[in-house]
């Protein structure tokens, strides 16, 4: 029986986002660190009644997971997915939020350098491992920090951009000083499109809901 995850391919070449973060770090993080939680969640559903879920419905069904297999799984999937979103939320092009999500900035930080410095903030004092997030609630933003394979996806919330704080998505780079990664991450290789993106799902879905 084939796995039912595989590792998804990056949206650009893997020496595209220097000298913000080097090939050398990009196939570390990417091909050992992501493969392997690919790998693992594998093996770790296979003949459970998760094996035939998407990706998203397990970390959704496994987010309170009190039993201890279960909150393997759970780590292992939170990982696979916050990946996946991290590596769509970097863009080496040049992108700006669209009308929308600017107004929405606007009103909910007062701008966007205003929001970069919110999740400069996060990222920074997140202790140890996990997460800085932007995310929409009922069509308000915020910004929040999860630990480890936390995700604000679990428990329902929107995503619209996130950047990983574990140290092996900067030590190679940056070594210890977290703060310059994030502020060159921030600064430089954000994906608007992709938020603007999302925060678009969220409009799209409230208004099914009221058909």
């Amino acid at each position: 029986m084939a796995a039912p995850f595989k590792l998804a391919p990056l949206p650009w070449d893997e020496d595209a986002l220097e000298p913000v973060i080097s090939a050398k770090t990009l196939s570390f993080h990417y091909h050992k660190h992501h493969q392997t939680y690919v790998d693992t969640l594998n093996k770790l559903v296979e003949g459970t009644k998760f094996a035939d879920m998407k990706l998203e419905q397990i970390v959704q069904a496994t987010g309170d997971a009190k039993d201890a297999a279960e909150k393997k799984i759970f780590n292992n999937a939170g990982q696979v997915w916050n990946h996946d979103f991290y590596w769509r939320s970097l863009t080496p092009a040049k992108t700006q939020p669209d009308a929308k999500l600017s107004s929405a900035i606007a009103r909910d930080f007062g701008g966007v350098d205003a929001l970069i410095a919110k999740l400069a903030e996060a990222g920074k004092d997140q202790f140890g491992s996990g997460w800085a997030w932007l995310v929409s609630k009922n069509g308000t933003l915020s910004v929040e920090k999860t630990p480890n394979a936390e995700t604000p996806m679990a428990k329902g919330t929107n995503c619209l951009l996130t950047v990983d704080v574990w140290e092996h998505a900067y030590y190679l780079d940056y070594q210890n000083a977290r703060p310059k990664y994030l502020e060159a991450v921030l600064g430089r290789i954000l994906n608007w499109d992709f938020a603007s993106a999302n925060l678009g799902k969220e409009d799209r879905a409230v208004r099914a809901a009221a058909e």
